[in-house]
């Protein structure tokens, strides 16, 4: 394939909608900078194949293969020429899933998904199914999944040993509402380095939302703001459903089984090779003119140092740092053991290979600002095997369905309110493995808080074997004088992760490396560490998104990457998003919108009022004398036009 020089090419691969209107010209070939949809399947056109070219891709997490599918989709490479590099000996990085019945399974985390993941699903629609027929792919697996079992919640929040806690509203005063309101607004250049405790009232910080979004997407209140705004407008259509998880799907099987598997064995059919215990620690490189091109890959492999030379042609993907790097296990009568510190990790971490190119260049970022606050970036996951017992009797009371139907369980994560250490649990569909016994159900359990002692055990997490941990969980269900007959037939793996957060820490401009640094010809940078125009972390579609931008810029392909989704602009999403914060009521001026468009064409956007319409005209009133102001002038005009207005709406549907 012969490209063009993506540096000399006037095509924005990464596409921003935030820099400025779009506005269509005669000049212009591509459509808004957000639009996804069939358009944007187009597939670029290729010239003639570069010769000897190869492709080498340092992490076989989704971000490393995702970069192997869209040089063999889009860049038209072949399979053969691609070689994958990892230290681990299994493909999928930190979205892992082990284990069988008799050990116990483990699954260290799990993320949740939404419906405009564009990349992730752009992808997925090109891989076979795990399970369906030939034709079908993992994107018509999921469907079928999600479309005949919807998900939700009936006990998401709990408190007081046992009891569910009302979880109906967002527990918004309108104070809070409007902490909320200001942050949307606010640019992102202003939110360098700050976190959220320091930017929202201690109030906020105890409200029903904060429990659920907190839980829900592991922040902590000492991290970033700004990511806690962009996942704000990313997850903006999904805000009415945060209270009960009705915005979420989930995939059938763990995460490993549903989405590695499949895209593992089809790039393995397309010739692609993965090359595992290799450790790559350095990229040499030749600086010329402001350009960086990398010349060899420094590796260690089987306890060997391994100098991989390029090709002219050559390029090169490269996972920045690790959320999972030097998790400590553990299991029912042992706790884990720490390794890592807030010291340097170590030439044989995942952090090594960023850590020598921010050496090299400012242009490759500030990694210490991630690894270096251990304490800040890490928690503990415990993994449930397990069979009959008072837990899962307790499961059953708490579920959507019955817990071996294979339909919805808990519909995600049950988060207890009054843990000390922020613990929540879940049972996803089951079976959780495909070779799982039909006794047998796995559960998900992790906290938050590292630094303090449990509400029933006076430890530590961290400090907690797998007993203690499954004690800790049964006292805050009301079931701690069973624990014996628990931990009886529940089988126990922990995972205490040092860096699990590590992509929230606070940050400013410049401490995450772009995708392709400045003038780097060869290099890629993919991962939950790099940077992005407006996309979060800690997803699969961001890793996604990473390596398909990577790749059309490296190939210079003539083909964009959309902006996240725009459901954040979309009017219905803002209007419903504005009632779930107030509480599920109407939001001041809601009822000016029916007042104005409730005879209208677009009257379908406005949710249903709580009163008749005889009342409606009253409220209305009410809502713009707070507006406006009581007795003024503005006040008495802008009322007489509404109801001209709506007498004339009236008048033409007679």
């Amino acid at each position: 394939m012969k490209h063009a020089d993506s540096r000399t090419s006037s095509l924005r691969v990464e596409a921003n909608i935030g820099e400025g209107f779009w506005r269509k010209g005669p000049q212009d070939s591509l459509p808004p900078p957000d639009m996804v949809g069939a358009y944007m399947r187009n597939r670029p056109v290729l010239g003639a194949p570069v010769a000897g070219r190869k492709a080498w891709i340092i992490g076989s997490g989704i971000a490393g293969l995702a970069a192997a599918f869209y040089l063999i989709r889009d860049g038209g490479m072949a399979g053969e020429d691609i070689t994958i590099l990892d230290a681990l000996d299994v493909t999928g990085g930190s979205l892992d899933g082990a284990g069988n019945a008799e050990q116990g399974y483990i699954v260290r985390g799990g993320r949740e998904m939404n419906w405009n993941y564009d990349n992730f699903w752009d992808l997925f629609q090109d891989v076979p199914a795990l399970e369906l027929p030939e034709g079908y792919s993992v994107l018509d697996e999921y469907r079928h999944v999600n479309d005949n079992d919807p998900n939700w919640s009936k006990a998401r929040l709990m408190h007081q040993q046992g009891k569910i806690r009302d979880f109906s509203s967002l527990g918004l005063t309108k104070a809070h509402q409007w902490e909320i309101v200001k942050l949307l607004l606010k640019r992102k250049e202003e939110l360098d380095d700050l976190s959220i405790e320091s930017y929202f009232s201690k109030s906020f910080l105890e409200t029903n939302f904060w429990y659920l979004w907190r839980s829900m997407f592991a922040f902590e209140n000492w991290q970033s703001l700004l990511e806690m705004k962009l996942y704000m407008h990313r997850f903006l259509d999904a805000i009415d459903g945060l209270t009960d998880m009705s915005a979420l799907v989930f995939p059938k099987y763990n995460q490993y089984d549903s989405f590695v598997v499949p895209l593992t064995r089809m790039l393995k059919d397309k010739g692609v090779k993965v090359q595992f215990n290799t450790r790559a620690y350095d990229l040499d490189m030749r600086e010329e003119a402001g350009a960086r091109t990398v010349t060899a890959i420094r590796c260690k492999s089987a306890g060997q140092d391994v100098q991989i030379a390029l090709g002219p042609d050559d390029v090169v993907f490269a996972l920045t740092g690790s959320m999972t790097e030097g998790t400590a296990y553990g299991d029912l009568d042992t706790a884990p053991v720490l390794a890592r510190s807030n010291e340097e990790p170590g030439d044989d971490s995942d952090w090594a290979l960023w850590k020598r190119l921010a050496a090299k260049s400012p242009v490759f970022g500030r990694p210490e600002k991630f690894y270096g606050d251990v304490k800040g970036s890490m928690w503990e996951s415990a993994t449930l095997t397990c069979k009959a017992s008072p837990l899962i009797d307790k499961l059953k009371e708490l579920s959507v369905n019955d817990p071996y139907s294979g339909k919805t369980v808990t519909g995600g994560i049950i988060t207890f309110t009054d843990s000390n250490w922020v613990m929540s649990f879940t049972c996803n569909r089951q079976p959780h493995f495909p070779d799982q016994p039909g006794d047998v159900l796995v559960l998900w359990v992790y906290a938050l808080l590292m630094d303090k002692k449990g509400n029933h055990v006076a430890k530590t997490m961290p400090e907690c074997t797998g007993r203690e941990i499954l004690a800790e969980l049964c006292y805050h269900l009301g079931i701690a004088d069973q624990i014996d007959a628990v931990a009886a037939n529940t089988k126990v793996r922990l995972a205490l992760m040092p860096y699990i957060t590590a992509q929230f820490m606070p940050r400013a401009a410049g401490d995450r490396p772009h995708v392709v640094p400045e003038g780097c010809t060869n290099l890629a940078l993919v991962g939950q560490f790099v940077e992005t125009s407006n996309d979060i972390v800690f997803t699969m579609e961001s890793s996604v998104r990473t390596a398909r931008i990577g790749v059309y810029t490296l190939l210079g392909l003539a083909k964009q990457v959309p902006d996240i989704s725009p459901t954040q602009y979309d009017i219905r999403n803002i209007i419903k998003g504005a009632r779930a914060l107030n509480g599920n009521q109407p939001f001041v001026g809601e009822r000016l919108l029916h007042r104005v468009l409730g005879k209208t064409y677009f009257a379908h956007i406005l949710p249903p009022l709580p009163e008749n319409e005889e009342t409606l005209r009253e409220r209305a009133e009410s809502e713009l004398a707070q507006l406006l102001g009581k007795g003024g002038q503005a006040l008495g005009k802008v009322s007489a036009w509404l109801e001209r207005y709506s007498s004339g709406m009236r008048d033409k549907s007679k």
